[in-house]
């Protein structure tokens, strides 16, 4: 099991220094929340990659249909080559709520769905530093030269996690192509009551960890390393420890602890103590 911290609110210097604490603790990587209109999620990482040296870096997460694909390419790698290749990417189609909407409209599931893809897609080639040809329903590029350096990360590039609904097959498709899941799961059966919705347990876990591993034998992906993450908030004490233990005997690979309920006064006092505190470890 590894071990991130997701910080969810502060300014590019908060972020700069809870990231060098987290690092100090034993952290393995160290997240940002990205808003529609708030902070921008890749200057606060990059100040933290000059204040650290070995935590990986990342969103939790990126809606990558409301970004363009070509400029989020320049950051991300931008990031990789300046942090040496401790990147982390994680996408979703992005919440459909009204801050989404204060500056564009919403073009529907369906479409937000087909822009990840192609995004991801165009995205991914750009890494490679080598000129692209590409020509989707939503994006496309033509060639050229110089653009950007290759990601230092290898041998596919930046990880890309990936948010999939389990047991929805389009969503859990697209997580097989990728590095890592997120998972968020589907009641089964009926309509749910909100506060049903994404109740995770350990049995769904491992089905879709199980899924996932077939479907990645059919796209030649057999035994490759897929990352399986799981949030929440703990503190390292025997309960929190069992906490993890159980999603870790389930098949996730990361825990990221993540306190969504910190009010705006509270978030860097309150996360600089549970940075301190370090992972829960089991």
């Amino acid at each position: 099991m590894r071990y991130g911290f997701v910080l969810p609110g502060g300014d590019a210097s908060v972020a700069a220094d809870l990231a060098a604490e987290a690092e100090r603790a034993g952290w393995d990587a160290f997240f940002v929340w990205e808003g529609v209109w708030a902070v921008d999620a890749w200057v606060s990482l990059t100040a933290a990659a000059m204040r650290t040296g070995t935590i990986h870096l990342g969103t939790m997460l990126t809606p990558v249909p409301r970004r363009l694909p070509w400029e989020l390419a320049s950051q991300t790698v931008t990031l990789d080559n300046l942090s040496g290749g401790r990147v982390i990417l994680s996408v979703g189609l992005g919440a459909a709520d009204d801050r989404w909407f204060l500056f564009e409209e919403d073009r529907g599931r369906k479409v937000r769905a087909e822009q990840l893809d192609e995004g991801l897609e165009l995205i991914t080639r750009l890494w490679r530093g080598e000129p692209v040809s590409f020509e989707g329903r939503h994006y496309r590029a033509k060639p050229a030269g110089g653009m950007l350096p290759p990601a230092l990360a290898r041998p596919e590039g930046i990880p890309i996690w990936v948010v999939g609904q389990w047991p929805a097959p389009r969503s859990m498709r697209r997580v097989a192509r990728w590095n890592g899941w997120l998972p968020y799961f589907k009641p089964p059966e009926g309509d749910a009551k909100p506060d049903e919705l994404n109740r995770p347990s350990a049995d769904l876990l491992a089905e879709g960890i199980s899924w996932l591993g077939r479907e990645r034998a059919t796209l030649g992906r057999a035994g490759e390393p897929l990352d399986v993450v799981m949030e929440g908030n703990t503190q390292p004490d025997e309960a929190g420890a069992a906490t993890v233990r159980g999603w870790a005997e389930a098949g996730a690979t990361w825990w990221l602890e993540a306190n969504w309920s910190l009010s705006d006064k509270d978030v860097v006092e309150e996360s600089r103590k549970r940075l301190r505190a370090g992972p829960t470890r089991i």
